[in-house]
């Protein structure tokens, strides 16, 4: 192994990283250090090609987990998402630790999206992000199970746009649908459906007790506003923008922003809000306990007029023992 250098710095936090995330021949704009002795050392410096003796030395000490400086995050998190098609595609890499690597990149890129929703660039590293995420689906059941187990029981806005993305794009794959240019416009419109809530507070989003009407006056807009926000990047096909309008749309004319019947829903709009329901209810909220699977479900069949039946059908077949199969 290289002979490492300890890092004098001491108010510097790291953040870990697999090895498996660093391509060989890539350059790093990023420190990678080591932890030794329960110290951080300074073991490859940024601007240096990461290559494959450097690799198999870290492995030959059964080293598989790497720190960079925590300032650097947003350095990292764009290199994963350059480099995440190579990461999925590693025949070396099991399949649970390549849906980990996705789920985290997913979800840090869409707080980075929340964050400054009309940069035109945000939106384009989502459709890219989306791309991944649909080749990942793909491969079937156990790409898709192996993301499941990943599903934050806890619920945050950007764990649910990503665990939206993965319902509809599997959803869509359970029902036959294979056409990737339908399955990106679906995931893009999907992972971006609850893009609007960036122009609600934190203090509305996270309140414990039931909103007042004037607060879930508020809530009710958000649909639009994302579609406005979406509108003014101009990035997305026209189909994308459905799920971000439409998602609280329900059959039985009880939705909102426009009421409208299942006719006049978007099919990704039908999709989607059978995926942003279920996850709502299957996921602890502030005010409200996680339901179960099957009990969930039983309650969305309840509403007979509120969703598609046969997407709700299909999306029961795919949380099924034979779903993906």
């Amino acid at each position: 192994m290289e002979t490492p250098t300890v890092n004098t710095q001491t108010k510097v936090e790291y953040m870990p990283i697999y090895l498996d995330c660093i391509r060989v021949d890539s350059v790093l704009d990023f420190d990678l250090y080591i932890k030794l002795d329960r110290r951080m050392v300074l073991y490859r410096s940024a601007n240096l090609p990461f290559t494959e003796r450097t690799r198999q030395k870290l492995l030959e000490n059964k080293v598989d987990r790497l720190f960079i400086p925590g300032d650097k995050k947003t350095n990292y998190q764009h290199y994963i998402e350059r480099n995440l098609d190579k990461v999925l595609a590693d025949p070396e890499i099991n399949e649970e630790k390549k849906a980990g690597i996705l789920y985290e990149t997913s979800t840090n890129l869409i707080k980075d999206v929340l964050a400054n929703p009309t940069y035109g660039e945000n939106i384009r590293r989502s459709k890219e992000l989306v791309s991944n995420t649909v080749g990942f689906i793909l491969q079937g059941r156990e790409a898709f199970l192996s993301l499941l187990t990943l599903t934050s029981f806890d619920y945050y806005t950007y764990t649910h746009s990503v665990n939206v993305c993965t319902f509809a794009i599997a959803l869509a794959q359970q029902l036959g649908m294979k056409d990737k240019k339908f399955l990106h416009e679906l995931g893009t419109g999907a992972l971006l459906h609850d893009i609007g809530k960036s122009k609600i507070s934190d203090r509305i989003l996270n309140k414990k007790s039931a909103l007042t009407p004037y607060e879930f006056e508020i809530m009710k807009q958000h649909p639009k506003w994302g579609l406005e926000l979406l509108t003014e990047t101009d990035e997305l096909t026209s189909a994308s923008y459905y799920p971000v309008l439409q998602h609280h749309e329900r059959g039985d004319f009880s939705g909102y922003p426009n009421a409208i019947g299942i006719e006049d829903m978007h099919i990704f709009s039908r999709i989607v809000a059978i995926a942003d329901s279920f996850d709502a209810m299957t996921s602890e909220r502030v005010y409200q306990k996680a339901m179960d699977t099957y009990p969930c479900l039983k309650i969305l069949f309840s509403l007979r007029e509120a969703y598609d039946q046969d997407l709700l059908r299909a999306f029961t077949e795919l949380m099924g023992p034979k779903g993906l199969t």
